[in-house]
């Protein structure tokens, strides 16, 4: 018997595993980011002289198109290259990468169909390679579950988009999007109702709002750069669509109060469930659902343009996340120090942040003027308490010396709410030709119900209420649970037979 000399470092030294030699998986990397740079041609042109190029009744490319072009193909660019190394020796890595770029492309044609037939078909098959990329691994019986979970999430969302539109076709006699958006004004309050129910409940079910959120996070056994390019890219399709139907949707007051309270209870139970999942990507999949219902919460507030520079700012951040979701599965000792007081000056500074913070925001997006009190009011506020609860987090984690958290933390904090208005300001000018992209809406029951939400969710966090009930904890728990078939780890099975 001889002894085995091999260390812990030759162990570690194993060479890393090589690119596929795939010519899919090259052709498809390569032709993805010829599409970015063919995207940045045309939103350069788009800038220079406006877009709203039309190509007979099949597209229509507009400045919302220029901007989504760009970044889903950069999305999927990034997820196409970090995909080379990432999937070496799968045997499906063919097909994975066949399903990422065939999603790519059906993103791509849904911004900018103008058939409807084209605009439907688009945004099946988008739901379908996306419900194919995350039942990728055939093996796992719970990959297959998830795949059949999300596949039929898709499939109602689809149906409930075709739908509707084809009662505004039926209704308004016309085939295109633009041109059934023009004969919006002769329509009857009911065949808006019915045709605006349908395609808010379609753009709800694909960004994962509550209570349709369970497919994503079914969704666990996709491979991590499909769930980057899912959360990044796909779940976002709720407020494209939204925006799209904009003129259907801003009129009425029942169904923009409707999206506003869908909207700011999922922001509100996403983050409260992200409080209870001990899974890294099950923790980004309850963020995810709380930052989907913020943006449908904009769109409700009226500020469209508002909601696609926030699904752009959240991709960049989430596909960021998931991507490196690996570097952060480590072995950890808990302390008992996690957490510090604040003080009194430590609640100064996070109350000026906040207030700053707030103050920046309505000027440099124009969403609150004066002491009028409107949705921007409404919106305004919200930003206020998130920018808060986030001050005073980063000071109480923190280990940096108190003066210079008490510096850094405002400068950080204005910095990104800065950045973000800069982006909105942006998006807001590109979208100018698309219509009813900022309308304040009128202020409704619903909104101050928004509000007292906000402001309860924040008192119950800061005071920790929500750590003493255990019936929330159970609640959260449950509804935060996947499908039981789509789970890859039960305790049985760590038991040795």
């Amino acid at each position: 018997m001889t002894e085995d000399t091999t260390t812990i470092d030759d162990v570690a030294q194993r060479p890393e595993p090589t690119p596929p030699s795939s010519a899919v998986a090259r052709a498809s990397t390569w032709a993805v980011w010829t599409l970015f740079l063919a995207s940045l041609g045309v939103l350069a042109l788009a800038i220079r002289g406006g877009a709203g190029w039309e190509f007979g009744t099949l597209l229509w490319v507009d400045g919302l198109t220029a901007i989504m072009w760009v970044v889903v193909t950069f999305f999927s660019g990034i997820v196409h290259s970090y995909s080379r190394r990432y999937m070496a020796g799968d045997r499906d890595v063919e097909r994975f990468f066949g399903r990422v770029f065939g999603f790519t492309v059906a993103v791509m044609t849904m911004t900018a169909a103008n058939h409807v037939a084209l605009f439907v078909a688009a945004w099946l098959a988008m739901g379908l390679a996306m419900a194919s990329l995350i039942a990728h691994v055939r093996d796992w019986p719970q990959a297959r579950a998830a795949g059949r979970v999300a596949r039929r999430y898709f499939l109602a969302s689809s149906a409930l988009l075709a739908g509707a539109v084809a009662l505004l076709v039926w209704a308004t006699g016309a085939a295109t999007l633009t041109g059934v958006l023009e004969g919006i004004g002769d329509l009857s309050r009911t065949v808006v109702l019915v045709a605006a129910g349908g395609i808010v409940l379609a753009a709800l079910i694909q960004s994962a709002l509550f209570p349709f959120h369970n497919w994503l996070l079914s969704s666990m056994t996709a491979p991590t750069p499909a769930s980057a390019l899912m959360h990044a890219g796909f779940v976002n399709a709720g407020g494209i669509l939204l925006t799209r139907f904009a003129p259907l949707l801003a009129d009425g007051t029942l169904i923009m109060s409707v999206v506003v309270l869908v909207g700011a209870f999922s922001a509100v139970l996403g983050q409260a469930m992200l409080l209870v999942q001990t899974d890294v990507k099950r923790e980004l999949g309850s963020s995810t659902v709380a930052q989907m219902g913020f943006m449908i919460l904009q769109c409700g507030l009226g500020f469209f343009a508002a909601a696609i520079a926030h699904l752009i700012i959240h991709g960049f951040y989430k596909a960021y996340l998931f991507l490196s979701s690996g570097a952060v599965v480590e072995q950890t000792a808990p302390t008992s120090a996690e957490r510090t007081h604040l003080g009194f000056p430590g609640v100064a500074v996070s109350l000026v942040t906040a207030v700053g913070g707030g103050i920046l925001f309505g000027v440099l997006t124009g969403k609150a003027t004066g002491f009028e009190l409107n949705s921007g009011t409404v919106l305004t506020l919200v930003v206020v308490l998130t920018t808060l609860t986030a001050a005073r987090d980063i000071l109480r984690r923190s280990t940096l010396p108190t003066s210079v958290r008490f510096l850094s933390v405002p400068l950080v904090v204005l910095t990104a709410i800065g950045g973000y208005a800069v982006t909105f300001n942006a998006v807001s000018t590109m979208l100018s030709d698309v219509p009813m992209t900022y309308v304040s809406t009128e202020m409704t029951v619903a909104h101050f119900l928004v509000v007292a939400l906000f402001v309860g969710a924040y008192l119950v966090a800061e005071f920790g209420w929500h750590r003493s009930s255990e019936r929330l904890y159970v609640a959260l728990l449950n509804v935060s649970q996947p499908d039981p078939d789509t789970v890859l780890t039960n305790t049985e099975d760590y038991h040795d037979a």
